[in-house]
């Protein structure tokens, strides 16, 4: 069974902000743009794994998708964790298409097409690096250690995967495969591993340790692409026709562009500030934001999300959170 759902990035989320508050002509769009298409690229890379996972046993298997976890000194994300009695399995989930070429003497990842060549860092590098932050974690829970196997699994199928003549390592065709081949290998697994590590008992409270210890990643996307908050458009986006700003009329958003209007416009709003500006608004702040100019219609706004709150009332901050 699917324990932690797998959603959309919060990366992947930030960056579609950011883009819908630039300006056409913005000199970051670029950047931001190829950013986004690589990070959809790899989300889109772990939904077509999630269709073959769609044939395991749900009564053997537990998943957990985007697990961010701390080994004590530092992060560490999981594509995709997978529990079971007898054995875990990490899976480094990579988009990438063309002929890949593993080099394990510089522990590099290469890309050739035609003539040109690109390097990536060594995804079994990185799931090696995992299992190990895995076992650490494990340790820290005082929670048994169980065997651990990892696979780095590439979605397209067309994608060529070799070896460096140089020198061949047998590892990279045991580690790295076809997510047609995924469910073939978890079944050579539980061939190897027959022997039960974990009762019932311990499978579910190693379950919910996993749920309640993953954090939501947080990074500053403005600091990232160091975009001053100031070059951010702020007002309500029309739901309609995407114009900024719509303006506050009877109770209602009215687009002054196409003409259309809505009750709940903002709420799109204030989510785009959450992503891009911080989890932490003044009523002047909101205000300012959302381009109004009334403080009792963003005191009722405030109000109506059910927020906590610091300070007092002339220097009150509201505290909203951020849904994966």
């Amino acid at each position: 069974m699917i324990v932690k759902e797998r959603k959309v990035p919060i990366t992947v989320r930030k960056l579609e902000a950011l883009l819908r508050r630039l300006p056409p002509d913005h000199r970051k769009r670029p950047d931001i743009s190829d950013q986004l298409a690589r990070r959809m690229a790899g989300y889109r890379g772990e939904l077509a794994i999630d269709y073959h996972l769609g044939y395991l046993l749900k009564k053997d298997y537990l998943i957990f998708n985007d697990l961010r976890l701390t080994d004590g000194e530092r992060f560490f994300q999981i594509d995709t964790l997978i529990l079971s009695p007898h054995y875990f399995l990490i899976l480094e989930v990579k988009n990438i298409s063309g002929t890949l070429v593993f080099d394990h003497n510089y522990k590099q990842l290469i890309r050739v097409s035609g003539e040109k060549e690109e390097g990536f860092a060594d995804p079994v590098l990185q799931v090696e690096r995992h299992r190990v932050q895995l076992q650490d974690w494990l340790s820290a829970q005082k929670l048994p250690q169980v065997p651990i196997e990892m696979l780095v699994v590439m979605r397209n199928p067309n994608t060529v995967i070799k070896n460096t003549l140089l020198n061949l390592d047998p590892s990279t065709s045991k580690r790295v495969i076809h997510g047609a081949n995924l469910l073939l290998k978890i079944k050579m697994y539980e061939k190897m591993h027959v022997k039960e590590q974990l009762n019932p008992q311990q499978i579910k409270k190693l379950s919910r340790k996993l749920v309640n210890s993953h954090t939501q990643s947080d990074s500053q996307i403005l600091q990232q692409f160091q975009v001053p908050k100031e070059e951010i458009l702020t007002g309500v986006e029309c739901p309609e026709c995407s114009a900024l700003p719509m303006i506050r009329l009877h109770a209602k958003w009215v687009c002054t562009w196409c003409g259309s209007f809505s009750k709940d416009a903002h709420l799109a709003a204030i989510t785009d500030y959450k992503l891009l500006i911080g989890l932490s608004v003044s009523n002047s702040e909101l205000r300012s934001f959302l381009h109004l100019s009334s403080v009792s219609v963003s005191s009722r706004i405030l109000q109506s999300m059910n927020l906590s709150y610091t300070g007092t009332y002339r220097n009150r901050n509201y505290l909203m959170t951020l849904d994966e």
